[in-house]
């Protein structure tokens, strides 16, 4: 695996509206990431993520040996020369979408870092260029793809850029009023309110943040359940704006899944995370921001992370390499068949694909190599917290898009300084468990025993394991589409084993080391151990379970575990003449019979998708009941950060509806939410496609001859394949011969017609029809030589709907 730090989402290949001009490479490149982020994409360069460098979310992200003195970039990439000088004005003549010649003077030039602001608003997860969903409909520009949207993206990042060089102050509109013109305060107005409702700016728990909430609220009653990261993010934001709220939860404590446990014995003391631990990916993370506001520096979690044999004996490094590098080439070979298989993948297991592949193309192989390989294997569903078994081949990693990048971090002193500054004046009432919530046209009632609590609205935070266990009855019952969207996705499970030592035995310098397991069954059983002596104040150990063990961890009696992990503690250290001595305590989690998590995290499932964390996003009862946390957000699923970031969501759609009802407005969902109404404007689009070939049909943005313009590519799927001899593809001819690979072939050849879409450049969708070969080698070419997914309508993300939108726009006016 890479031992570089995986990629935040980079810019699209197009643009819409004005594209910049200059380069994406800021003036002082960032370090931590990775040199390809600053290429600006061509035609001729597809920017992506190579499938392997991703370790999803909490995977431990490791190297055997040392890290390379400096990276050198693939051959087939241009040479990072110095960024020339910024130009005043950093966009061109947009072309044909305004006659007017001289168009510079309608674009803001607020200062010549634009790119660089660009960058930061990436990491906040707003695309370099263009608008998001959340954006679309708020309609924070009057049309989309005009000069009116880059002058509001140019605003927006600017503001974003502004509150981020000092996150502890309030930033205010007017801080902006001597370098914005006049005539663009609407602009002005509509980014800034934007991200302050939206919670990207001026949120957090810095003084100058918290004053600013009002002494008495003005504003509905609102009933918050449970008291995790998501729960306290909503609750503050909507306290913010002036809301009654009241949190209701079940346990003695606020935080959830989240929680530092106090260890000591001794005159020892340590802070052990037993649920979320691993701030993943700090740029943007807005978390680390609540960290930077409490004054605390996070510790990079060093990804040198040595493996040990189930003799204790350290692995083989270029045995490691090899063994990695092959699980790594199994990861692809998985990602390219499910391109080719389209939305049949949806029905198949990533793990049934990397047995498949294995048996392929596994030479034959020693017994330390196969428990080596079985080591990935664990490390994989530790971070998706399921079993391969059970994760859908297609859609695994549908939110690797949105990493946020940056490095995995730990916080001294344990995530609970973040519940607790979190918590603080927010009224939580403890141990109330609820049973009941009652919603309609008039408001809410959520019951918890023998008492009522009436509000305005709601919002449910509950884990998705105790949505899945139907331990809270709604009345009217939830639609069957959010039950089904339940019952789709999936929710898995993570143990740990917290040892608090007499003192630190084991390697100072290293955050992680692996063990190895002989027994496939149990290649989750403490398989990872995490060094928290850095950070904990104590010496302090955390050995992982995944997978399969974890499951039968729930059962294990508590001193087993720990005479188990202490063998392996033992059989690691006492060859080297180092006494491991007995723990001064430990403490075993059992998230799975825990009633108020019934399980660690959300993955999709064989069966589910995506759009399922949309789902179980939607309000109902005509916006008086509303749903967060981590299992709400495609972007960001089975992530602390996720849960915080979706609290915020809910709070501005709880703030719209709210005022919308003041006004006597009724709020009409948009249709990028609403997946017919979506698939029906591309089917009417793609009736008078701009080219065709094969099964692959083209519709193109403005019609321009800029070769970066945007272009959607369907492909048609269904019905028997036509192929020649010569047009076979590559993985056909690899895997026909294999049984499972058959089966899919056949399941995808009975389907009915389906349609599966990528999104290029006008210069790229030209280039495929080039293509000679047949539909078999363009799709080989889309895989092998673009990189790109094929995805369902809702896969497209917000950069399509954009440029569906001009099209659409465009097209009505001819």
């Amino acid at each position: 695996m890479s031992d570089q730090n995986p990629l935040p989402p980079p810019p699209p290949p197009f643009t819409i509206g004005p594209p910049f001009s200059a380069p994406l490479v800021p003036q002082n490149p960032n370090p931590n990431l990775h040199p390809n982020f600053y290429l600006n994409p061509s035609p001729n360069f597809h920017l992506q993520v190579p499938f392997q460098t991703k370790r999803k979310r909490t995977g431990v992200r490791r190297r055997a040996a040392a890290p390379p003195s400096s990276v050198a970039l693939p051959p087939h990439l241009p040479s990072l020369a110095p960024p020339p000088p910024a130009p005043s004005n950093p966009l061109p003549d947009p072309g044909p979408q305004n006659p007017d010649p001289d168009i510079s003077e309608e674009i803001i030039v607020i200062n010549k870092e634009a790119t660089t602001e660009a960058l930061t608003a990436l990491t906040a997860g707003f695309p370099a260029d263009s608008l998001t969903e959340e954006e679309i409909e708020a309609g924070v520009v009057s049309s989309i793809g005009g000069i009116e949207q880059v002058n509001y993206i140019l605003i927006r990042n600017h503001i974003l850029s502004r509150w981020r060089e000092n996150v502890s102050n309030w930033l205010t509109k007017e801080a902006f009023v001597s370098v914005i013109p006049p005539h663009y305060e609407p602009l002005l107005n509509s980014a800034y309110n934007f991200l302050v409702s939206h919670g990207y700016v001026n949120f957090g728990v810095a003084p100058a943040i918290k004053e600013r909430i009002p002494a008495e609220p003005t504003k509905a009653n609102v009933v918050i359940v449970g008291a995790g990261l998501a729960g306290l993010a909503a609750a503050r934001q909507l306290m913010s704006f002036g809301f009654k709220v009241v949190v209701l939860e079940g346990r003695k404590r606020c935080g959830g899944r989240v929680y530092t446990k106090r260890m000591e014995g001794a005159n020892k003391f340590a802070a052990a995370d037993l649920g979320g631990s691993v701030l993943t990916g700090t740029l943007g993370n807005p978390l680390g921001i609540i960290a930077k506001q409490l004054g605390s520096t996070l510790h990079k979690v060093r990804d040198k992370c040595p493996l040990y044999r189930p003799d204790g004996k350290p692995v083989d490094p270029d045995l490691d390499t090899k063994v990695e590098n092959a699980f790594n080439k199994l990861l692809d070979k998985a990602s390219r068949l499910r391109l080719c298989m389209g939305e049949v993948a949806m029905d198949v297991s990533l793990g049934a694909a990397l047995e498949t592949f294995r048996q392929v193309y596994g030479d034959a192989v020693t017994e330390e190599e196969m428990n080596l390989f079985n080591w990935h294997l664990a490390n994989l569903e530790y971070a998706n917290a399921g079993l391969l078994s059970k994760l859908s081949l297609a859609f695994w990693d549908q939110d690797d898009p949105y990493d946020m990048g940056g490095d995995h971090c730990f916080l001294p002193g344990g995530n609970g300084r973040l519940v607790q500054a979190l918590s603080e004046n927010v009224p939580i009432i403890y141990e109330k468990t609820v049973h009941a919530i009652r919603y309609g046209g008039d408001g809410v009632q959520v019951i918890s025993g023998s008492q009522v609590y009436e509000g305005d609205m709601a919002l449910c935070t509950v884990p998705l394991g105790v949505l899945k266990n139907g331990s809270i009855k709604f009345v009217p019952e939830l639609p069957q589409r959010k039950l089904d969207g339940i019952k789709r996705l999936g929710f898995g499970l993570l143990n740990k084993v917290a040892m608090l030592f007499p003192h630190v035995f084991w390697n100072m310098d290293i955050d992680t080391f692996g063990h190895l397991s002989d027994n496939p069954s149990h290649r989750g059983e403490f398989f990872l151990f995490y060094s928290y002596a850095t950070v904990a104040g104590g010496p302090l150990l955390i050995a992982l379970v995944a997978g399969e063990a974890a499951h039968n961890f729930e059962t294990m009696p508590p001193t087993d575990a720990v005479t188990l992990v202490l063998q392996i503690l033992r059989g690691i250290f006492e060859p080297q003449g180092i006494e491991v001595p007995d723990p001064l305590q430990s403490v075993c989690t059992r998230w799975g019979t825990d009633s108020f998590s019934l399980g660690s995290y959300s993955h999709v499932a064989v069966g589910a998708s995506g759009d399922d964390y949309d789902i179980l996003a939607e309000s109902v009862g005509d916006g008086r009941l509303f749903f967060a946390g981590e299992a709400t957000t495609r972007r960001y699923p089975a992530t602390m950060h996720g849960a915080f970031i979706s609290g915020l969501r809910e709070a501005a759609n709880m703030a719209h509806h709210a005022n919308a009802r003041a006004l006597q407005i009724k709020v009409e969902r948009s249709p990028s939410k609403n997946t017919q109404a979506c698939a029906s404007l591309l089917a009417d689009l793609f009736r008078e496609p701009d080219l065709e070939f094969g099964s692959f049909s083209v519709i193109f943005g403005r019609k321009t001859s800029d070769p970066k313009s945007p272009a959607i590519i369907r492909v048609s799927l269904g019905g028997p394949r036509k192929k020649n001899t010569n047009e076979v593809s590559k993985a056909d001819q690899q895997h026909s011969n294999k049984l499972l690979f058959q089966q899919l072939q056949s399941h995808y050849n009975q389907q009915q017609q389906l349609h599966v879409y990528t999104l290029l450049s006008r210069q790229q969708a030209l280039d495929l029809r080039e293509v000679r070969g047949g539909d078999d080698m363009r799709l080989f070419y889309l895989t092998e030589k673009l990189g790109v997914k094929l995805v369902g309508r809702r896969g497209l993300g917000p950069a399509a709907d954009s440029a569906i939108a001009s099209i659409k726009a465009e097209r009505g006016n001819r």
